[in-house]
């Protein structure tokens, strides 16, 4: 695997003006509160910490441990495609205000499992979100769980409503667009193949998220007609021998894979055999217990990927 570039920061770019700004706003907070921090001039001016470029989109793959959750960023929007576990959620949630994000567009929970929505929750109490998409569930398959009705419970706190991931789903992000894909059937005993996986399209370039779809779920998105060549692939079911079929593999053609799993889990993932299978399309697979966050640039020259280790 090449070496990936560390993340670099931003060089900020000022002048008298903006520093007057900066300074004024120093001062109204002083007077008021006698204590002044770099984060409290943020928010009194709303100046945002990201570091994306004009023309960009960022996808980012943050370590989560053993689960889910991926951030978008483009042009001033944001969506959160799943939490982690309950533990995560102070975690996930300072790293929304690190990049500067204070709106959510969108959250999208891929399936009930508390891995990928342990900490929808606090989430949904804690950050500004105008939209909420989950697969609807059979009734039978709706899980009695404390994370699930947590998060109802935060829902209807919000007065938010919750949108059905259905096929054909688009969901605007700035200059990029979300599409979602499946589920395509409501007829899965498994709750992870319920997973609402997605298609992000930035000019050329494709990213698909997979949530835990498993080789059923799999097959079943590309007899819809759903898959196409992929530049990035989010492996499904964190690496898991259940998922990324040869099928599935063959359609996408990843040109990259990352995998978001936690280090020395019980689970054994990822998965050797499936590790194998996805090497037969790259050899550029990042994994987030050895990697930590994984970052995906899209630009108009290709995808340039940055890691936390």
């Amino acid at each position: 695997m090449e070496k990936m570039p560390k993340r670099k920061k931003a060089k900020g770019k000022g002048n008298l003006t903006f520093f007057a700004v900066l300074l004024a706003a120093a001062a109204l907070v002083s007077h008021f509160t006698g204590v002044f921090t770099l984060s409290d001039l943020k928010e009194v001016i709303g100046v945002s910490t990201s570091n994306i470029a004009e023309g960009e989109v960022q996808v980012h793959y943050i370590d989560v441990g053993q689960g889910d959750s991926e951030l978008i960023l483009s042009n001033g929007h944001a969506v959160l495609i799943d939490t982690g576990e309950k533990e995560e959620g102070e975690k996930v949630f300072s790293y929304l205000k690190q990049e500067g994000v204070k709106t959510l567009d969108c959250l999208i929970l891929t399936h009930p499992h508390s891995d990928h929505m342990g900490a929808a929750s606090y989430i949904v109490d804690n950050v500004d979100i105008k939209k909420v998409v989950i697969p609807k569930l059979p009734d039978d398959k709706v899980p009695a769980t404390k994370v699930y009705e947590n998060f109802l419970k935060s829902v209807k706190n919000k007065n938010l409503k919750l949108t059905a991931a259905e096929p054909g789903l688009k969901i605007d992000i700035g200059e990029a667009e979300l599409e979602i894909i499946s589920p395509v059937s409501d007829d899965y005993k498994n709750l992870n193949d319920f997973s609402a996986a997605a298609i992000l399209r930035h000019g050329g370039n494709k990213f698909i998220f997979t949530g835990d779809n498993e080789k059923n779920a799999e097959k079943d998105i590309l007899e819809a007609g759903y898959l196409e060549r992929i530049d990035v692939l989010k492996v499904g079911h964190h690496g898991s021998k259940s998922s990324s079929c040869k099928e599935f593999l063959e359609a996408v053609k990843p040109e990259y894979a990352v995998i978001s799993c936690g280090e020395g889990n019980k689970y054994g993932h990822p998965d050797e055999e499936a590790v194998k299978r996805i090497k037969k399309y790259t050899d550029k697979i990042y994994r987030t217990d050895i990697d930590g966050t994984v970052i995906m640039i899209s630009t108009k020259d290709g995808i340039k990927p940055e890691t936390e280790n």
